[in-house]
C-alpha cells in the first residue's frame, strides 16, 4: 500500500475514532457522575482528555512509514 492510500485510510480512520471516542469519552462521565468529587472530576477530563492521544499517534505514524518500493536515499 503507498502512502497516499494509507493518508487517505488514516485521515478517515481518525476522524471516526476521534468523534467515536468523543460521545464515549462523554457518555462515561454521565453514567460514572464525575460531578460528584472536586477532585475526581478534574481528574476524569484530563485523563480522557489526553488518552486519544497514543492511538491517533499510531494511527499517524502508520500514515508517514515510507513505501516499501521507494529508494532509501529518497525518504
Amino acid at each position: 500500500m503507498n502512502m497516499r492510500m494509507r493518508k487517505l485510510i488514516g485521515t478517515v480512520l481518525l476522524a471516526v475514532f476521534l468523534s467515536l471516542y468523543a460521545l464515549l469519552a462523554m457518555g462515561a462521565a454521565i453514567v460514572l457522575q464525575v460531578r460528584e468529587s472536586v477532585w475526581i472530576e478534574p481528574l476524569y477530563y484530563v485523563v480522557a482528555g489526553l488518552l486519544w492521544v497514543v492511538p491517533a499517534g499510531l494511527i499517524v505514524w502508520w500514515m508517514q512509514k515510507p513505501d516499501v518500493d521507494t529508494p532509501p536515499q529518497q525518504r
